[in-house]
């Protein structure tokens, strides 16, 4: 059985010598895991990364058999990232919530796209934190924990305990950033410390929990490096 597609690869990991096991984000929103024989060799490691968007043939001996991946390298390419550390650990932390967000037989609609258009805001624009913290909120509708901060403009706190938004500032409320969504003027240490902070909330309680993770440490990394940036 022979697909070509296009995906994202975002885990991968050293098998015996030179062979790769990989997990790739596909652009029908599914996640295809398998092989790469000689993935880790000089002539192929230039194209099994994580980090890397390739178009790619997933073959299989019979329904038992692991899938084999033959692939080449495709837009977006990534080279602007590997001369800036801070977008290289936005892109490991991104990796790694995808790693932990959709697993493989489960299909959302609209996850690739989505996160093809974060990393390519990442890789070309200077302002791209705005879209990663966008992308967070949409991470949450995705896996089926949406928090409308464009319905809720008009309450000025979000409530950590109920995990909902309102006028009230009881004990666990903290004040939401909606200018920053609204205009983007505003990136600075406080807005982007509550950011994270209601986003992990969420993720966390509603998603991690469940599944028995904790946060990854590439996106506890990227939090403490961007708000060193600000303080």
């Amino acid at each position: 059985m022979q697909n070509k597609l296009k995906g994202l690869i975002f885990y991968s990991k050293n098998i015996k010598d030179n062979d790769l096991y990989i997990k790739i984000l596909s652009s029908n929103d599914y996640i295809n895991s398998g092989m790469v024989y000689g993935g880790n060799s000089s002539k192929k490691k230039s194209i099994y990364q994580k980090g890397y968007f390739i178009d790619f043939i997933s073959r299989k001996k019979n329904e038992n058999s692991p899938s084999v991946f033959t692939a080449d390298i495709c837009k977006p390419y990534i080279s602007n990232m590997y001369h800036d550390k801070f977008k290289l650990n936005a892109l490991a932390s991104v990796l790694s919530l995808i790693n932990i967000s959709i697993f493989e037989g489960q299909q959302i609609k609209g996850f690739y796209s989505g996160v093809f258009n974060l990393i390519s805001k990442i890789n070309n624009q200077d302002k791209w934190i705005v879209f990663y913290c966008e992308w967070l909120f949409d991470l949450l509708r995705f896996i089926g924990y949406q928090i409308d901060y464009h319905l809720n403009f008009d309450k000025k706190y979000f409530d950590l305990s109920e995990q909902e938004f309102t006028n009230l500032r009881r004990k666990n409320c903290i004040e939401f950033p909606h200018d920053f969504f609204q205009n983007y003027s505003s990136i600075n240490y406080s807005n982007l410390e509550t950011i994270f902070s209601v986003f992990e909330n969420i993720f966390s309680k509603n998603h991690l929990e469940n599944i028995n993770y904790k946060m990854p440490e590439s996106f506890k990394d990227f939090k403490k490096i961007t708000l060193s940036r600000l303080r």
